[in-house]
């Protein structure tokens, strides 16, 4: 009898030969401008740690001390016996830090995702998504098997009413059980690999003209975009017009974890209803201290966000006098254009030669043909740092004929 697993044994080879294959490399030290690498010092430029807070003092110093006074994990599902009072603690500090009424905090913002569509979408309802929507989003839709769904062209607000004007005329006609159809607008905050912001402000205005729902993902703004880095919705002054905000903690606020916000309604039906919350084990007891702290860093000073945009700024200049193409990024999030996977591949090798760490972003990440190197700068580089990156991207660049 044959092993009905062999077509999978191939697949790797077939993934090398193509490029796609990721060679996944180990972090021994902590998280900084500069870390260890497969036991090499390497200037960090493909981190989402954008702020320096996964290795910042008072964040573990919280951590440390959660232990000693409660352990390490929650014991149990939040449903259960499984929710800390540190639990509601961030949950009540993500929601002041928002602007927004209530939050809930689960494993992470791919988790958020799913609870956020998963538990008020029903297959009959309609989606309207758009088409660079992070995988999470992608899966999240599969997960709710809506049946209705609708995909318009990355950033054309032209299109996505045009597909409102089609889940309108959807909407008319009711679920089996009477009720009315809901329809669901989702994007991304920030797309993740090119750095563009959605035109969130356009979209609400277009949701609420056709009674639609709203949801962003706001993984890539939070401790980026808006007063302090609270994200998308305060950087268009949107609070209280966005139904449902995802977050990601794992990202600028440098731990892990994911949150929803909105108004305290919606939150406490996720919380009832939402089956990852129910039938999974929340937050750590340091990670969760440590987000605590973390928000209250951001609180009290805007000087990490301030220095984030500093040095991207500076290495978005360097890189397009270099001549390199950047794409349309918006943010901190640096795209250096390569368009072949094999030869982003060789310069990602050839970058971690001179003791640069940017890893090669390439299908399926991507379309083939878009690969790139994603350089993500955070607050801890210095001005030596982002020089000494911009020579080495000169001369690979220039080795293999990308300028």
């Amino acid at each position: 009898m044959s092993d009905p697993l062999t077509p999978f044994y191939t697949i790797i080879e077939d993934m090398k030969k193509k490029g796609l294959y990721n060679n996944i490399r180990t972090v021994e030290s902590q998280q900084g401008a500069w870390f260890t690498v497969n036991g090499k010092k390497v200037l960090n430029l493909c981190s989402n740690n954008y702020l320096g807070l996964a290795s910042h003092p008072r964040m573990k110093k919280a951590a440390i001390e959660s232990i000693t006074k409660y352990g390490v994990g929650p014991g149990a599902v939040r449903v259960l016996s499984g929710t800390n009072s540190l639990h509601l603690q961030l949950e009540e500090a993500l929601a002041t830090f928002k602007k927004t009424e209530s939050a809930i905090v689960v494993q992470s913002g791919f988790i958020a995702n799913i609870i956020g569509i998963q538990t008020i979408m029903g297959k009959e309802d309609i989606v309207i998504s758009d088409e660079l929507n992070h995988a999470s989003i992608i899966d999240a839709i599969r997960l709710a098997q809506i049946s209705n769904k609708f995909i318009y062209k990355h950033g054309d607000m032209n299109e996505l009413e045009a597909r409102l004007k089609e889940a309108k005329e959807l909407q008319k006609t009711p679920r089996k059980d009477g009720g009315q159809r809901i329809i669901l607008v989702v994007t991304d905050g920030v797309f993740s690999m090119d750095g563009d912001i959605a035109p969130l402000d356009k979209i609400v205005i277009l949701a609420k003209k056709f009674g639609a729902v709203t949801m962003v993902d706001d993984a890539h703004g939070e401790g980026v975009l808006g007063s302090h880095g609270r994200g998308i919705v305060d950087h268009f002054h949107l609070h209280g017009q966005v139904d449902i905000e995802i977050g990601t903690l794992s990202k600028a606020l440098g731990v892990v974890g994911g949150v929803i916000v909105g108004k305290k309604e919606l939150i406490e039906v996720y919380r009832q209803k939402g089956r990852p919350f129910s039938f999974s084990t929340g937050l750590t007891i340091p990670d969760t201290a440590a987000l605590i702290e973390a928000i209250a860093i951001l609180s009290e000073s805007d000087e990490l966000v301030k220095k984030l945009w500093e040095n991207a700024a500076y290495l978005k200049k360097g890189f397009e006098s270099l001549g390199f193409n950047t794409g349309v990024t918006q943010t901190p999030i640096t795209p250096v254009m390569i368009g072949d996977e094999n030869k982003a591949k060789e310069f990602s090798m050839k970058l971690f030669e001179k003791n640069i760490f940017a890893t090669p972003i390439k299908f399926p990440m991507v379309a083939l043909g878009k690969a790139r190197i994603r350089v993500m700068p955070n607050s801890l580089h210095s001005k030596k740092d982002l020089d000494f990156a911009l020579s080495a991207f000169a001369e690979v660049g220039k080795e293999l004929g990308i300028i």
